[in-house]
């Protein structure tokens, strides 16, 4: 087609569209600033500002230099103070510059109009909206001078990294307000406009460099510069100044998690633009689980452990709050800022991990409800073949233990291979991948006979919260991370409801929870002890390259991961690591560490008996209509009297043990069990812990180095009973001359605990030469 019929034909559709629009009329203001959101932790302490995403600060027009001005009108609207907001002449040089190429190569957009379309309208681009454009910037132009247009647009521009305006990006680029720019500097800000990505000086400064001196040309063919000025500009460097340093706060990957609650959430904004903008410019209050204590805690344990941040693997941690489902702890990984790309990626909800032996209790729980009874025996070689449909499957123990016959309970606690790949095959894979669905993991499994090992990929999310399940003795109460969204105006935005739902019996919960203590106290477990009862499960995948530590006490259940994280999953076994990485090393310590920090001002609580085997139909089967039994109201802190009043009238049966206490006076409620917020029939025994007046607690002594003898006898005199195990500690240094000496404790000191509880100290055997490998 001929150039001026082409031309015709799109000044034709452009007036076709124009007779088409409605013109409305609109009250044009300046433009808002957006609001910045805050995040607060659960006591509410902020935690930090989403402002990055649109920094912005506005000047006055006086405040910025001529150079600047003119540099940005040059290379964008020539004719700024010449037209009325719509420029014809601009048009048809875009448009015959256009067809000649083939392709958009310039725009014929003023000013007026990039600072309506961006202001005052969506993003649409159709020929009613360009109308609309058009009809909007002439109608901006009869209530605005010419200078507080130009003043709003270069307030507003986009101008990459996060910049909004000529203020910010000064400051983003160079470290310099606006009025302190040079004129390569603004040349370069004003190159910035049209393609702020692809020109960004950061990443292509040789594309940026080479349009900054094209504004400088263009400033020079207008005779708005002179040649000597622009030719001493066009030789300056860049020159950016230092990147600001990225802000740092607490808990940056679960702050990541909670962003990604309100950009993934349609209840935020129909298209994932606008819960965005609504996140980063809406002004929003975000309330969330954490605690920043606990996640402190949480953060030193994982460091303490993992010490050598050039060697040591990665780390991930989850805590949860059994009666809430609220996430209170989540590392996701180390050096959130500092780490580079890796760094952000988080190993607790994002990423994905064979689970090793850690799932093995899972499909104990499948068993269970399958009328599998704990003392079942079964074989237990070190290595055994079991035929499928096409191959044979060939399972050996961890270290090629094993031997004889042992029955479920004790196949748990010693972490039999043999014997659960035999109780699959029991139990069968659907059923076992079906069961850890219904107990909190949310990934998708395959149901193959080797998903009893862990083979299949999930997150320490997934474990705590299937864990978390039987500490509530078989109700399934989701996660959460965020447990209110409030607008800017105060209104409730979104309101966390509790919801539970009954995954296996009380009867199948209460026996796992059983065999997980004894797997602490006797098995795989022995370095998570922490001075009172608690249940877990070690974790240790193939090759040694993935490492885990599961446990729960009655109050808060823990997930700890440890792996390399790169490509090649590289084992974690000398000289790579320090130590042969397994879950009841490294990832039981960090449990053992955090968890102890955790709890220390935490009255005991012991977990319940387990109840007889219910008739069919007798309890929930993971069906919402379980949440109609009453709910277990909260009664500590209340007198006793009051307290049973209360739980009496609602259905239950109270009874009453009184208890020393630190913290509340005679004849107040310390403790419940259940807890409260649990729901459970008529006629449920509630216990109430009571207050009867005398210490609890006392401060175990830091025995840490001293002699065995003299150690125990220390914890003695303090008041507690104290069980000493003679156990070669980790390669260290000097740990040779720390023979006979106590190189670990549990609790820690300094902690309170229960007089009368047992404080376990490792001490050095005198002959202790080389670390013992675990079994």
């Amino acid at each position: 087609m001929p150039l001026r019929p082409l031309t015709a034909a799109v000044l034709g559709a452009a007036l076709l569209g124009a007779c088409a629009f409605t013109p409305v009329e609109v009250e044009l203001q300046a433009p808002v600033s957006a609001q910045s959101s805050r995040i607060y932790a659960a006591d509410g302490r902020l935690i930090t500002v989403l402002h990055a995403e649109e920094n912005r600060e506005n000047v006055t027009l006086d405040e910025m230099p001529r150079h600047l001005v003119d540099a940005v009108v040059a290379v964008e609207d020539a004719r700024f103070f010449d037209h009325r907001g719509v420029d014809v002449k601009a048009i048809l040089r875009a448009a015959l510059a256009n067809v000649s190429e083939g392709e958009v190569v310039e725009g014929g957009s003023t000013i007026t109009q990039q600072y309506v379309k961006n202001a005052l309208l969506d993003p649409d681009r159709t020929i009613n909206r360009k109308v609309e454009e058009a009809l909007l910037a002439i109608q901006l132009e009869q209530r605005y001078t010419k200078e507080r247009i130009l003043e709003l647009y270069l307030n507003t521009i986009y101008l990459g990294n996060g910049a909004y305006g000529v203020q910010a990006a000064a400051f983003e680029y160079f470290g310099v307000p606006a009025a302190e720019l040079t004129l390569a500097q603004a040349a370069l800000l004003a190159a910035l406009i049209r393609a702020p990505s692809t020109t960004d000086p950061y990443r292509r400064p040789e594309q940026a460099l080479a349009r900054r001196n094209r504004v400088i040309d263009r400033m020079v063919s207008l005779g708005w510069l002179d040649p000597r000025s622009a030719e001493a500009a066009r030789t300056e460097p860049l020159g950016l100044g230092e990147r600001r340093a990225e802000e740092r706060y607490a808990a940056p990957h679960f702050v990541e998690r909670v962003k990604r609650f309100v950009l993934d959430d349609p209840r935020f904004g129909a298209t994932p633009a606008e819960r965005r903008a609504l996140l980063f410019t809406g002004g929003l209050r975000i309330h969330t689980t954490v605690d920043l204590d606990l996640q402190a805690q949480a953060e030193a344990a994982v460091s303490r452990v993992l010490s050598d941040r050039a060697r040591d693997p990665d780390a991930a941690l989850v805590a949860i709050d059994n009666r809430t489902g609220f996430v209170r702890a989540l590392v996701g990984g180390d050096d959130f800022f500092g780490g580079g790309e890796r760094a952000k990626l988080d190993h607790a909800t994002q990423a994905r991990r064979p689970a090793g032996s850690s799932f093995k209790p899972l499909v104990l729980a499948a068993a269970i409800e399958e009328g599998i009874p704990l003392d079942r025996v079964y074989p237990a070689p070190g290595t055994m073949e079991i035929p499928l449909t096409h191959e044979v499957w060939r399972v050996s123990n961890y270290g090629g233990g094993g031997g004889g016959h042992v029955d479920l309970h004790q196949a748990t606690v010693r972490s039999y291979n043999t014997v659960y790949a035999q109780l699959i095959m029991d139990v069968g894979p659907a059923d076992a991948v079906a069961m850890a669905s219904r107990l909190g993991v949310l990934t998708p499994l395959e149901p193959f006979p080797s998903a009893v090992l862990g083979t299949n990929p999930v997150s320490p999310l997934d474990m705590a919260a299937a864990y978390s399940t039987f500490a509530n003795r078989g109700l399934r109460i989701p996660p959460a991370f965020v447990t209110r969204v409030v607008g800017p105006d105060g209104s409730v935005l979104y309101e966390h409801r509790h919801t539970q739902a009954r995954a296996v019996s009380r009867h199948t919960a209460d026996l796992v929870t059983g065999v997980l203590v004894d797997a602490v106290e006797h098995g795989t477990g022995t370095r998570a002890r922490i001075g009172r009862p608690v249940a877990g499960k070690t974790g240790t995948g193939q090759e040694w390259r993935d490492a885990w530590f599961v446990g729960y006490t009655p109050e808060l259940t823990t997930a700890v991961w440890i792996g390399f994280s790169e490509e090649g999953l590289r084992s974690m076994v000398p000289p790579r690591t320090r130590i042969r990485v397994t879950g009841g090393s490294w990832p039981a310590e960090i449990f053992q560490l955090f968890m102890s920090a955790a709890l220390a001002e935490v009255p005991v609580l012991h977990f319940a008996e387990p109840e007889a085997a219910p008739e069919d139909g007798e309890e929930g089967d993971g069906t919402p209509a379980d949440v109609s039994l009453p709910v277990v109201r909260d009664v500590v802190g209340l007198p006793a009297g009051p307290a049973t009043e209360v739980l009496t009238r609602n259905g239950f049966v109270v009874v009453r043990q009184d208890t020393p206490s630190d913290d509340y006076p005679p004849g107040i409620v310390v403790a419940q069990r259940p807890p409260a917020g649990s729901r459970a029939r008529d006629g449920t025994t509630v216990m109430i812990l009571v207050s009867d007046g005398t210490a609890a607690s006392g401060v175990v002594p830091d025995v840490l180095a001293m002699p065995g003898d003299d150690a125990a006898a220390a914890i003695r005199r303090a008041g507690f009973a104290v069980e000493l195990i003679e156990e070669a500690e980790p390669p260290a240094p000097g740990a040779e001359h720390r023979t006979g000496r106590v190189w670990k404790q549990s609790p820690a000191g300094g902690t309170r605990r229960t007089t009368g509880s047992t404080v376990t100290i490792w001490v050095n055997p005198p002959d202790a030469a080389e670390v013992a490998a675990e079994g």
